[in-house]
């Protein structure tokens, strides 16, 4: 086994979210081999090709960029031996075949958006909101056969406020899963670090991916329901809702509990300065929302333009 000093890593990664780690790597000096990322896809009006984050900050820093489609292709795997690394470092990336995550003499280490076992899966900062945890973390593991299971190195947890969206926890998260996968490498390097396997929980909390049928609010749940699947989903992909036989995104809103009347999903406004949607057990007052075909606005410049009734 040669290996290097500095540890020479691969670092695979796709969205926003894989950036700030692979800044922290690059920035303490860890040698780059290769950055391994999505294909480029064609996006918005014009369907001009469109890098990803991690691919755009690679160029940024003049490193070495693989963008294969599939994984177990004999050149792509050629490619990736060749490049003799030390490390696999795998943040918010597709599910490795065996053959690559077994590659590296030092295995392969992921971060992931949750305390694990909990939360396994490709939506963990969305799904903690909506099921409305007052803590979620971040965790190290090395990858194993089975996705989101292996045995885990570090993790460190972090308070979700009642205020928290999706977007805020999210840029958060980045930041503080950054410094423990610096911490994770640094211990992989000096040899100072122990694994524990993964519990089984007593309640099993999933994190699936997100689907439009996901975001669609149910306002006959509690108040409280409502007010956490849409801040679960924002700012994206978005909590849905039909308000009047309009199709509306819902960013942000106020909860109320009280006992009330009306039916659920029944809209009460002014026309001037505020919406009201009922729940189970009290209403959600609209905040921030988003006509379909529209921009996204404060309620108040919306009722500026547009009537409800």
């Amino acid at each position: 086994m040669n290996l290097h000093s500095p540890l020479r890593i691969v670092f695979m990664g796709t969205p926003t979210f894989a950036v700030a780690s692979l800044d922290i790597l690059y920035q303490n000096g860890f040698d780059i081999a290769a950055v391994i990322t999505a294909p480029d896809k064609a996006a918005n009006r014009g369907m001009k090709l469109q890098s990803t984050p991690v691919k755009e900050y690679a160029l940024s820093k003049q490193l070495n960029i693989l963008q294969p489609t599939n994984l177990k292709d004999e050149v792509f795997l050629k490619a990736l031996q060749a490049l003799e690394a030390d490390l696999f470092v795998v943040v918010a990336f597709r599910m490795l075949p065996e053959v690559v995550w077994n590659m590296p003499p030092l295995g392969s280490v992921n971060l992931h958006g949750s305390l694990l076992p909990q939360y396994r899966g490709a939506a963990p900062i969305n799904w903690a909101i909506i099921n409305g945890e007052k803590e979620t973390g971040v965790t190290t593991f090395f990858l194993q056969h089975e996705i989101d299971t292996g045995n885990i190195i570090l993790s460190e947890k972090i308070s979700i406020s009642e205020e928290e969206d999706a977007g805020s926890l999210h840029d958060k998260m980045m930041h503080i899963g950054a410094e423990v996968l610096l911490k994770t490498v640094k211990a992989i390097e000096t040899k100072s670090y122990t694994t524990s396997p993964q519990e089984k929980p007593l309640v099993d909390k999933n994190a699936p991916k997100l689907f439009k049928e996901t975001c669609v609010i149910d306002w006959s749940k509690s108040v409280e329901q409502v007010y956490n699947h849409i801040r679960g989903l924002s700012p994206y992909p978005c909590a849905t809702t039909v308000l009047v036989d309009k199709k509306f995104k819902i960013f942000k809103s106020c909860k109320y509990v009280t006992p009330h009347t009306h039916d659920v999903g029944y809209v009460g406004s002014d026309n001037k300065t505020f919406i009201h949607v009922y729940a189970k057990d009290g209403y959600l007052s609209i905040e921030e929302l988003q006509l379909e075909g529209k921009k996204r606005m404060e309620v108040v410049e919306f009722l500026r333009g547009n009537k409800i009734f």
